[in-house]
């Protein structure tokens, strides 16, 4: 299926979600800012490091409390950069559509670009969109196409959150998150600790040099098995994606 770009003004009026707002989701210690790089300094007082991790378990235990839902999920990763008019965003938006359609609730990072397409695709199909935000330079406050969302402070939390639920994972175009997010993903799988559950990359010519240089300097300096090459599965179409993930 196709979105006609045509239609992007004609679409339903985005709002944020009654629930879950910024003001209503922090941990019962309260928020602080720059937890995560506090934390991340260096060696602390140990009583220190204890009260992180009281409110690690109370992010968690929030996040766990906010995602109650019964369809299967997907995750879409991708970058926060692309702006509505990029053939990336229109791509992610079809993909969040296609994947509604056929019964997926679609889960992002909840910022803008290929996340705000991909849930806004899924919202226009009528499907469940959930987001799991963080405070960034480029990712200050959810996109306005979620069902709910949940926003955390530490990094490592969040990108749980996006696994943890999902059974398939869509992999569009981005930076560094995005292929930290891929490739954590890939490894948990080559290790055993996730299911073989389907990575799809998507976005074409994107993904051609990282593919050789997967192929021929890893898997060449055996850092790699070649079956570890085929745990992405590259597509270019959301009708691809979707049926790779369908055949699991």
């Amino acid at each position: 299926m196709s979105i006609d770009r045509t239609d992007i003004n004609s679409a339903p009026e985005a709002s944020m979600p009654d629930t879950l707002k910024p003001e209503e989701s922090y941990s019962l210690l309260g928020k602080v800012e720059g937890a995560e790089k506090l934390f991340l300094e260096g060696r602390r007082s140990r009583s220190a490091d204890l009260e992180s991790a009281v409110t690690f378990f109370l992010e968690f235990l929030r996040g766990f409390e906010s995602f109650d839902f019964e369809q299967p999920c997907v995750t879409v990763f991708g970058s926060a950069r692309f702006e509505e008019d990029h053939d990336y965003y229109q791509l992610a938006r079809e993909t969040g559509a296609a994947l509604a359609e056929a019964g997926y609730a679609v889960m992002t990072g909840g910022g803008p670009g290929i996340m705000e397409a991909a849930n806004r695709g899924a919202r226009e199909a009528g499907g469940l969109s959930l987001g799991c935000n963080i405070r960034l330079p480029l990712e200050q406050e959810p996109n306005p196409y979620l069902d709910k969302f949940i926003e955390l402070e530490h990094f490592f939390i969040r990108k749980v959150m996006l696994v943890k639920y999902s059974s398939a994972f869509v992999v569009m175009p981005g930076g560094f998150g995005t292929l930290d997010e891929a490739f954590e993903v890939a490894t948990l799988i080559q290790t055993g600790k996730l299911d073989r559950f389907p990575i799809v990359g998507l976005g074409g010519d994107y993904w051609k040099y990282l593919r050789s240089f997967a192929r021929e300097t890893m898997l060449h300096e055996s850092v790699i098995d070649a079956e570890d090459l085929d745990l992405i599965q590259l597509v270019s179409s959301a009708r691809e994606a979707v049926d790779v993930i369908q055949r699991r």
